[in-house]
C-alpha cells in the first residue's frame, strides 16, 4: 500500500500498487497525447520553415551557379580574345620575318649581281651555278616559312575549336545542373534523390548520433528466428543502462513504374507482430506509399486505434518522431522509477518481516533447547548438592569420631595402660631401669 497526498485538498489516502500503476498510465497517456499534439504543431511549423529555408537555399544556389557560370563564360571569352590576339600577332610576326628574309635574300642577290659585275674573270657557268644555288636556297626558305605559317594556322584553328567545344560543354553542364536543381526542388517532398529510403534514414540518424543520440543505437534487425523481422530497431538507455524507449522501424518505398500499388495498411499487422516479438515499446512505419494521400502527407499519423503504439510517417518526420517518443518516455521514466522503488520497498519490507519471523523462530527454538539443558543442569546440580551434603555430613561425623579418638589418645598414659596389667608394668619398669643404667 502507498500513501498519496492530494495536492488540492491536502487529504491523504492509501492506494494499492495496481491502482497506482493505472493512475500513472492515465497520467502518462494524457501527458503523451498532449506532447503528441504539441510536437505535431512544432513539427509542422519546422517542416514549413525547413521548406522555406530550402527554397531560399535553392534560390541562392541557382544565383551562385549562374554567377559562377557567367564568370566562367567571361573567362572563356577573355581566353578566346587573348588567343585571337596571339594568333594575329603570330601571323604578323611570321609575315614580318618572311618579309625580312626576302629582303635579306634580295640584298644577297644584289650583292651577287654586283660581284658578277665586278668579277669579270669568273666564268659564266660558275655564275649560273651560284645564281641557281641562291635561288634554290631562297625557294627552300620560302617553302619552310610557308609551311610554318600553315602549321600555325592549323594549330590556331584546332585551339579555337577546342575552346569553342569547351565553352559549349560548360554551358551544357550549367543547363543540366539548373535542370537537376529544378527537378530536385519539385520532387523533394515525395521522393528520395540518389539513395534508398533505408540509407536516407540511417544517414540522418548517424549525422545526429554524436549530438543527440549518445546513448542510443539504430541498427538493422537481422534476427529472423521468429520467422519475420523489421528493418531497423532504435533503443536508448540512460546512464544507469535502463532502457528509456525502444522503436521498431519499417521502411516502405514505392517501386518505380510499379504496377502493384501497395497501401500502408497492408504492412501494419506484420509490423505490430515484429514489435511484440522483439520487445519494442513503439512501432513506426516510414513510408513513401500513397504519395497523393492527404492523411499521410499531413504529418505524423497515429494508428493506435488499429494497433497499439503505432505511427505512420513520411521520411522528413523520421527524426521528429524519435525525439517526440523519447521525450514522452523521459517524462514517464520518473513514474517508472517511483513504481520500481515502491516495489523494491514492499519487497524489502516483506523480506525483512520474513527474515525477522525466521529469526524469532530460530531464537525461540534455541531458547527452548537452552532452557531444557538449563533445567537438566539445575537438576544435576541439585543432585550433586544433595550428594555433597551427605558427604559433608559423613565427613563431619568422621571428624567428630577423629576428635573423640584424639581426645582419648591424649588421655592415654603408661600408668593407665599398666594399671591392671602387671606383666606390662614389669616390662616398662625394666625398660626404665635399663635406660637409667645406660645413662
Amino acid at each position: 500500500m502507498k500513501d498519496i497526498k492530494c495536492p488540492s485538498c491536502g487529504k491523504t489516502f492509501r492506494i494499492d500498487p495496481s491502482s497506482f500503476e493505472e493512475i500513472l498510465l492515465q497520467i502518462k497517456d494524457e501527458e503523451f497525447n498532449k506532447q503528441i499534439k504539441e510536437r505535431l504543431i512544432l513539427a509542422e511549423e519546422d517542416n514549413k520553415k525547413a521548406l522555406e529555408i530550402l527554397k531560399s537555399e535553392l534560390k541562392i544556389q541557382l544565383i551562385e551557379q549562374n554567377r559562377i557560370k557567367e564568370t566562367e563564360i567571361q573567362a572563356l571569352k577573355s581566353k578566346l580574345n587573348i588567343a585571337e590576339e596571339k594568333k594575329t600577332n603570330t601571323i604578323n610576326d611570321l609575315r614580318n620575318q618572311a618579309s625580312n628574309k626576302i629582303n635579306l635574300l634580295n640584298n644577297e642577290l644584289n650583292k651577287l649581281k654586283d660581284e658578277i659585275k665586278n668579277q669579270s674573270l669568273i666564268s659564266e657557268l660558275t655564275l649560273k651555278n651560284k645564281v641557281i644555288e641562291a635561288v634554290t636556297n631562297l625557294e627552300k626558305k620560302n617553302s619552310s616559312l610557308t609551311n610554318s605559317i600553315e602549321k600555325l594556322r592549323i594549330e590556331q584553328s584546332i585551339n579555337e575549336k577546342l575552346i569553342e567545344e569547351s565553352y559549349k560543354n560548360k554551358i551544357s553542364e550549367r543547363d543540366l545542373t539548373i535542370k537537376e536543381l529544378r527537378e530536385m526542388k519539385s520532387k523533394l517532398s515525395t521522393k528520395m534523390v540518389g539513395e534508398t529510403l533505408e540509407i536516407h534514414c540511417e544517414t540522418q540518424f548517424n549525422l545526429n548520433r554524436a549530438s543527440a543520440f549518445k546513448n542510443s543505437y539504430f541498427e538493422k534487425d537481422n534476427d529472423v528466428s521468429s520467422g519475420s523481422k523489421g528493418d531497423y530497431i532504435f533503443r536508448e538507455f540512460d546512464n544507469n543502462k535502463i532502457e528509456i524507449v525502444s522503436i521498431m522501424f519499417e521502411m516502405k518505398n514505392k517501386t518505380i513504374n510499379g504496377t502493384n500499388k501497395r497501401k500502408n495498411e497492408d504492412f501494419l499487422k506484420e509490423l505490430d507482430k515484429d514489435r511484440r516479438q522483439k520487445s519494442c515499446e513503439y512501432a513506426v512505419l516510414v513510408s513513401l506509399l500513397e504519395p497523393d494521400s492527404e492523411l499521410y502527407n499531413a504529418g505524423i499519423v497515429d494508428v493506435s486505434h488499429r494497433f497499439p503504439k503505432m505511427y505512420v510517417i513520411r521520411p522528413q518526420f523520421f527524426l521528429p518522431i524519435i525525439s517526440l517518443l523519447r521525450n514522452a518516455s523521459m517524462e514517464t521514466l520518473k513514474y517508472k522509477s517511483q513504481i520500481d522503488l515502491m516495489r523494491r520497498e514492499n519487497y524489502d519490507i516483506t523480506n525483512f518481516e520474513s527474515t525477522l519471523e525466521q529469526f524469532k523462530n530460530a531464537v525461540g527454538k534455541n531458547v527452548s533447547l537452552a532452557q531444557d539443558r538449563f533445567n537438566d543442569a539445575i537438576t544435576e546440580i541439585d543432585k550433586s548438592i544433595a550428594h555433597l551434603q551427605k558427604t559433608k555430613e559423613a565427613l563431619i561425623l568422621s571428624k567428630k569420631h577423629l576428635l573423640s579418638a584424639d581426645s582419648k589418645s591424649q588421655d592415654l598414659t603408661v600408668k593407665k595402660l599398666t594399671r591392671n596389667n602387671p606383666t606390662m608394668k614389669k616390662k616398662f619398669n625394666d625398660l626404665t631401669n635399663l635406660e637409667d643404667e645406660v645413662a
